[in-house]
């Protein structure tokens, strides 16, 4: 079941106004008013994102206080560790700027934790690394947000930290040089999504500004931020827009080294999107955190030459494909453990534990249990003597929010509303199954337990043309915040013979009894079971998305199903 919502129209004296504007139809005026592009200017900038609507990054917190630093430590041949999470934010983040500085001087090295010995964000041990090295500064990069105690381990060794993230601050900010953190309350930065990735873009930003260095010092890296964006989730407005926009361009005409690598050995020709992003660049570049080490990302990333980079992407690809296969196999147990154990009916969230699972794929995991039992899931796993592990959430509903009413339970917590990971004790684990069920039963609404789908305009076939797609194309990048247009046209009635393709994609052609000249091919992912309604011959109402399909050189518009309905 998927319950189709529809987006809130905007009155037709704004669509008509707009359409006067800019000279478009009544299908772009609309989306364009639903994200929030009311005026010619707004549209210009949004169809045009440029370097020149990247912000002041001197407008962010604790800039002024970061930038000197850096410079006194480049100036007196002190010692700087670019320190980064071991995920693809995090280790995009360091090669970006452990690359732009390595540029100003040789006194640098980079430090990604590990996963399973040190766990997430900043370590003891990576302060005792940094110590033993000579290391005088510290940028911690996608972590250190809520570090009060490391930082003040550190400044007990005469190690100045600056950090760099971007997750929710608690009370107390640790006592660090700097912090850059545009979710922190009394910062002004005016954008307060940025990514790990794109909070170390900015300073190096900054660094380019204090230096008199032409910004592309730093944009030559946009290609990792892109990556970021796209793999940490965040919304695809505003500057990150901007950035994923440069960044695309980058991947798609001369990407770093590392990136390039990846796209030729996995012999990737086409255009990327932010989506293809997420699923070719970003899970091989997560393997080597998750099996491995996650210096090994960065190593590819920052990797000088094509023969250096061949050998980091080998033992990266070798990493993906173990993460496939655990991926599978944990899975199918923890699916089959929901299967025979009766406790799991009937709740709203999901906690699971296997102290067998690896610990590298338990989000991954998650993630799945959730495309089978629609609910809050955290899968748990044994590393170090604690349970340890990732929650993945639904639509509209906040598990960081639900995870932090149960921290009396737990040693260590974090993340967004949608992710996050936590630690207890192993005694703790029971407990916090229950807890956490009361918690999300006592706040999560009905709906939210059924998996949804926006609709953002319904439109006929006769709609669907070239130069609609090509403006479809322009208002990409795509991602939360700013997704692809989802139409609903209703009415439709299969042409031919429909037919299963691959393991069980519905492909069909599709076109309404009253406009039979416009028809149109359709595919409808994991849709078996939505073909007795197609076969049927009785009219269905569908929405989807427009996308470009090449086959033999030849460009056509395809329709990607979202959802199908019989007409009752």
């Amino acid at each position: 079941m998927l319950r189709w919502l529809f987006k809130e129209l905007p009155d037709t004296e704004s669509v008509q106004r707009l359409q006067q504007a800019l000279k478009v139809d009544e299908i772009v005026a609309t989306l364009l008013l639903q994200r929030g592009i009311t005026a010619y200017d707004q549209a210009k900038t949004f169809f045009r994102p440029a370097t020149e609507q990247l912000l002041d990054p001197y407008l962010m917190k604790g800039m002024t206080e970061a930038v000197p630093r850096i410079l006194s430590a480049i100036e007196n041949g002190q010692r700087i560790m670019v320190y980064g999470d071991y995920d693809v934010d995090g280790t995009t983040s360091v090669a970006l700027v452990f690359q732009f500085l390595k540029k100003l001087t040789d006194n640098i090295e980079y430090y990604i934790p590990d996963r399973y010995s040190e766990g997430y964000g900043i370590s003891f041990a990576g302060i005792d690394t940094a110590h033993d090295n000579g290391v005088s500064l510290i940028i911690a990069l996608d972590c250190g947000i809520r570090s009060v105690d490391k930082v003040a381990y550190a400044t007990q060794k005469g190690i100045d930290f600056i950090i760099c993230d971007h997750h929710l601050p608690a009370d107390e900010i640790p006592a660090a040089v700097a912090v850059l953190d545009p979710k922190q309350a009394d910062c002004p930065y005016p954008f307060k999504e940025l990514s790990g990735c794109g909070i170390g873009f900015k300073l190096c930003q900054a660094l380019c500004i204090a230096k008199e260095l032409p910004i592309a010092e730093a944009l030559q890296y946009a290609d990792l931020v892109a990556t970021s964006i796209g793999a940490d989730i965040v919304p695809i407005t505003g500057e990150n827009r901007v950035l994923a926009f440069l960044g695309l361009e980058l991947i798609n005409s001369n990407p770093g080294v590392g990136i390039k690598t990846i796209l030729q050995f996995n012999n990737i020709k086409k255009k990327l999107s932010i989506s293809d992003v997420v699923f070719i660049i970003a899970p091989r570049i997560n393997a080597a955190g998750r099996i491995a080490h996650g210096s090994n990302a960065v190593k590819l990333l920052i990797s000088p030459d094509q023969l250096s980079a061949d050998e980091f992407n080998q033992i990266i690809h070798f990493n993906n494909i173990e993460r496939k296969n655990l991926d599978t196999n944990i899975t199918q147990e923890a699916l089959e453990m929901m299967a025979t154990d009766d406790t799991f009916l009937n709740k709203k969230s999901t906690v699971l534990y296997s102290p067998t699972w690896h610990k590298g794929v338990v989000g991954i995991v998650a993630s799945r249990v959730i495309e089978k039992y629609y609910r809050p899931t955290i899968v748990l796993t044994e590393s170090n003597g604690k349970a340890t592990g990732s929650a993945r959430s639904v639509r509209d509903f906040d598990v960081h929010q639900a995870i932090t009413a149960c921290s009396d339970l737990l040693e260590q917590f974090g993340g967004h509303k949608y992710a996050a990971g936590l630690t207890m004790k192993l005694e703790n684990v029971e407990a916090f199954r229950t807890k956490f069920e009361e918690v999300v039963s006592s706040s999560i609404l009905d709906e939210m337990l059924i998996p949804s789908q926006e609709i953002d305009v319904e439109i006929s076939l006769e709609q669907i043309t070239p130069k609609l797609m090509r403006i479809l194309k322009q208002i990409g990048p795509y991602g939360p915040g700013n997704m692809q247009p989802v139409f609903l046209t209703r009415n439709l009635l299969n042409k031919g013979e429909a037919r299963i393709v691959g393991q069980n994609h519905l492909k069909l052609e599709v076109y309404s009894e009253t406009q039979k000249d416009f028809t149109f091919p359709a595919i409808f992912f994991k849709a078996l079971d939505y073909l007795p309604i197609v076969q049927s011959g009785n009219p269905f109402d569908m929405i989807y998305t427009i996308e470009e399909n090449e086959f033999n050189g030849q460009i056509t518009l395809q329709l990607v199903v979202k959802g199908l309905r019989q007409v009752i």
